[in-house]
């Protein structure tokens, strides 16, 4: 894999950040351009309409420059490739978003938390891609789990893998709640104070931003 499709591998972009970060828009693209500082060649950064990135770096009156795109050595060849990577890096951690979670309910519900308590999903384990979590920003504790793993993991007959939701709830309601069905004992967690659901239509989506929210305001100590 390329360093470009590397960096922004499973990542989807905020078209509305590109303006901030110096995106120019056309009617068919953004386009971002800079100076490399090292080198004096000039980087263009395009992001078209869907979401696709391209970069290209021009050495003036020559044209194309491509060697930092190879296994090249040398110095001056290693300082265009660094700064290369760079401003991709940060174009994708300032304007892009992860887009892990593929499933239609986890994508509404990140809209929902998004909207409602301007909190995003943090990937915090490299190793575990398709595991994130909320937390509140007052209290730092998490609120929600979004993972993925198999039905057979959470006691189905199935190996097929699905997104699921970890959500905190009283211990004196856990027991009336758990059937094995549509609601789970938390997956990896306390199942004393967090239970799963499979976020597959199975609960209503009304349901689960009610719930999110009942789990929301039991993250305060």
């Amino acid at each position: 894999m390329d360093k470009l499709n590397e960096i922004f591998k499973n990542r989807k972009v905020i078209f509305s950040k590109l303006g901030d970060f110096g995106f120019i828009k056309s009617k068919t693209l953004y386009k971002y351009s800079k100076t490399l500082s090292e080198s004096g060649f000039e980087m263009t950064v395009t992001i078209n309409k869907s979401g696709m990135v391209s970069a290209k770096v021009v050495e003036p009156d020559i044209g194309e420059y491509t060697l930092h795109l190879t296994d090249s050595a040398g110095s001056f060849v290693g300082k265009v490739r660094e700064e290369y990577e760079q401003i991709l890096t940060d174009i994708a951690e300032s304007c892009f978003e992860p887009d892990v979670f593929k499933a239609e309910q986890t994508k509404r519900l990140t809209e929902y938390v998004r909207e409602k308590y301007r909190r995003e999903l943090e990937f915090l384990w490299d190793k575990f891609e398709g595991n994130a979590v909320w937390r509140r920003g007052d209290t730092n504790k998490w609120f929600a789990a979004v993972l993925t793993v198999s039905r057979r993991k959470l006691g189905l007959n199935s190996d097929e893998i699905v997104e699921i939701i970890d959500l905190r709830l009283p211990p004196e309601e856990m027991a009336a709640l758990v059937d094995g069905k549509r609601y789970f004992g938390g997956w990896h967690m306390n199942k004393k104070h967090w239970y799963t659901i499979i976020l597959d239509g199975s609960v209503e989506f009304e349901e689960l931003c009610r719930r999110i929210d009942v789990s929301y305001s039991l993250a305060v100590k």
